[in-house]
């Protein structure tokens, strides 16, 4: 039976690995032969202007195009196997992306820029017209005004180049279709645009996940003089599929992630609507050189989301009484979830001013901005209503319960955020400094009037760090900060005189040592960090802070070339625990759905007898994570391996090519994250063997 199913998966991808070989064979014009290291990009979401990653203080992973692609990166979601210290955090399947980064999970109205200034990630983000992704890892108090101490992620978007036009036509088992292009024209010497056009059929080997997404993206930029720059850009996006609906705990017991078919959608009820995205940005940059090096930047961004949330929702076991796991005999309660017309809409203005200074032996690189913010959330009466028992098999048929009787919230903020930042250079010796000054403004009520809360708050959020270049390929470095969370206390009179009043200001603080090494043939990090944030219990009738939740860890990442071989990988050893907590059984106790290691590695091999061939293998770790919050139970590590090759080559004045790919080469069974969420244990299964295919050209 396995072996026939197998055989039936793979029939989807027999006429890729055909025309992968009859490209080969048959390639007799000139082949492209692709020779060194993946080039090493800035990290822009670093903040400190135009600076090597491998020359700044702070750790960062980026990647482009190409490697996303390679990889079979199409969504947010999936950038989790760029490296070690990002991992899943429910990361649900149909729905918008969750991660977390060294262990804390980012918060998606926060922790995410597009080119630098803040959107709204409670929804599909494309990567279809995106250079690259660039993640921080580690605190981000000087970049961003509030947010998680996890890292920072970033969206560069593509912009003109040139006169290029390139068409992909991709295929994925079990019948996933993408087409894509991408237009590149200059009009004239001062004036270029880039149009981005997408559309997928998806049909995921996960049963009743079906739906599809388009994008479409224009951006221009006009060189107005030799000393001025105008970029403008907008990008219009619609995704429309069922999300996926967790397992969970059976009673006390962890079931056997061999024993649950991955490709079952616990949300397959005939009335279970798609979840709806319909996305829309626009931004504006004004870039004017001025004399001696200094620069100024007007940077304006708009962004529109309207949501559609539905689900048939797998909550908890009421006949056990029990409302954090499901049944011992595999039952579970369902709700009919239903939140139709969900707005949220972003508005941010960003103005820059960088510059160059000396004082004695000491260069400046001097920069100072200020960034307004503005967001409205707009939600309609929601439906959460409890229809009948579901089973694990699938099988379970249960009516649908559409009233929306519950309320939902409305939110609104404003923020004025002032940074200031100086790298100072003498020598091998630098000095990175910053500051970050925030007000906001925060009102939240509930649709039907009630709960209403508001506050102001203002804080400052400090930076330094050293660097001293060893030689010129090696650098060391110490550097300290902080990040600020802002929480308010549930408005319910159950709190007493606390309801609806802010807590203070949750400050991170984080110190972390490194090395970086650069040169043609390799490159490599270490990094060691220690981030402490403040935990917040809630008992129902106090909410307050309590301890902290400490993270300490070492990354290490490189990557090296030699003769026809190629070696990258990433690893991240973690030890997060819970401290100070007033109740002493709690400290000690490690976030569940957090690995204690991981590692990510990827080989390469470009044979010298076919140029232009890339065949590459890749390998992902995991350790243990406890399921629930008390630690009693634990799901264990899991390895997955994957097969990529790319081939390329130039026909008829033509840049073509081709890829082939398998995730999950063994169809390993294995719980894959475990995340408690809602109060409720879930547990995601790892992805079954899944091949992908794409041919590319350039005209």
């Amino acid at each position: 039976m396995a072996d026939t199913t197998v055989l039936r998966r793979f029939r989807h991808t027999l006429p890729a690995l055909a025309a992968l070989a009859a490209l080969s064979a048959s390639a007799q014009s000139t082949q492209v032969t692709v020779t060194g290291r993946a080039p090493q990009w800035q990290a822009d979401v670093a903040g400190f202007g135009d600076v090597p990653a491998e020359r700044t203080p702070i750790a960062t992973v980026t990647a482009g195009t190409t490697a996303l692609r390679d990889q079979g990166i199409d969504s947010l979601g999936e950038i989790t196997r760029l490296d070690a210290s990002v991992g899943d955090a429910y990361n649900a399947p149909g729905y918008w992306a969750q991660m977390r980064v060294r262990g804390y999970a980012l918060d998606n109205r926060f922790n995410v820029r597009r080119d630098g200034l803040p959107v709204n990630a409670e929804t599909a983000l494309g990567l279809e017209n995106k250079d690259r992704v660039e993640v921080l890892k580690g605190l981000s108090g000087l970049q961003a005004g509030t947010s998680s101490p996890g890292g920072l992620v970033n969206l560069v978007v593509r912009r003109p180049r040139g006169d290029s036009t390139t068409l992909l036509a991709g295929v994925a088992d079990d019948g996933s279709l993408r087409a894509a292009a991408d237009i590149d024209r200059r009009v004239d010497d001062t004036l270029g645009l880039r149009l981005t056009l997408s559309a997928d059929r998806l049909r995921p080997l996960l049963h009743d996940t079906d739906g599809q997404r388009w994008l479409a993206a224009l951006a221009g930029t006009w060189h107005l003089s030799a000393n001025q720059t105008l970029e403008a850009e907008v990008e219009r996006s619609h995704q429309a599929q069922r999300s996926a609906a967790a397992f969970s705990l059976l009673g006390n017991a962890l079931p056997s992630a061999s024993a649950i078919d991955p490709r079952i959608n616990l949300n397959n009820q005939s009335w279970a609507g798609p979840v709806v995205f319909d996305g829309s940005t626009a931004s504006l940059r004004y870039t004017q050189t001025l004399a001696e090096g200094w620069r100024v930047q007007a940077h304006a961004m708009t962004q529109r989301l309207r949501t559609d949330d539905r689900m048939a929702f797998p909550f908890g076991c009421s006949s056990e009484n029990t409302y954090d796991r499901y049944c011992s005999d595999g039952s579970f309660d369902v709700y009919d979830f239903r939140s139709d017309g969900e707005h949220r809409d972003s508005d941010a203005l960003a103005l820059r001013l960088d510059g160059q200074a000396r004082t004695g032996d000491w260069t400046h690189a001097l920069g100072l901005s200020v960034l307004a913010t503005r967001y409205r959330q707009r939600m309609g009466a929601q439906a959460f209503n409890w229809v009948g028992i579901g089973t694990i098999d699938g099988l379970a048929v249960v009516p649908a319960s559409p009233v929306a009787a519950d309320s939902n919230t409305n939110r609104s903020e404003r923020s004025t955020e002032w940074q200031l930042t100086d790298r100072l250079q003498s020598g091998p010796w630098g000095l990175w400094l910053g500051l970050r000054h925030t007000a906001l403004q925060r009102d939240s009520v509930r649709t039907d009037g009630s709960r209403a809360t508001a506050y102001d708050q203002g804080f400052i959020t400090p930076w330094l760090a050293a660097t001293w270049q060893l030689s010129p390929a090696d650098m060391v470095y110490a550097s300290w900060g902080q990040g600020i969370e802002s929480v308010v206390v549930p408005n319910r009179i159950s709190y007493g005189a606390q309801a609806g009043q802010p807590l203070p200001a949750l400050r991170s603080r984080q110190t972390e040592w490194g090395w970086k090494h650069e040169e043609r043939d390799w490159g490599a990090s270490l990094a060691a960090f220690d981030i402490r944030r403040p935990a917040v219990t809630d008992t129902g009738s106090a909410y307050l802070i309590d301890g902290a939740a400490r993270h300490r860890g070492l990354e290490a990442a490189g990557d090296t070339r030699w003769g026809e071989w190629s070696l990258r990988g990433s690893a991240l050893w973690l030890q997060a625990v819970r401290e100070d907590a007033a109740d002493a059984t709690v400290n000690g106790l490690v976030p569940e759905n957090v690995a204690r290691r991981v590692l990510r590695t990827q080989l390469g091999w470009q044979p010298a007898a076919l140029p232009g061939l890339l065949l590459q293998g890749w390998l992902s770790h995991e350790g243990p994570r406890y399921v629930l919050p008390d630690n009693s139970i634990e799901s264990g590590a899991w390895t997955t391996v994957g097969l990529n090759a790319r081939y390329a080559w130039r026909e008829g004045g033509r840049d073509w090519i081709a890829r082939l790919g398998v995730d999950n080469l063994f169809d390993r069974r294995a719980w894959q994250e475990t995340p408690f969420q809602f109060g409720h244990a879930y547990l995601y299964p790892l992805a079954p063997r899944t091949w992908r295919a794409s041919i590319q050209v350039a005209l």
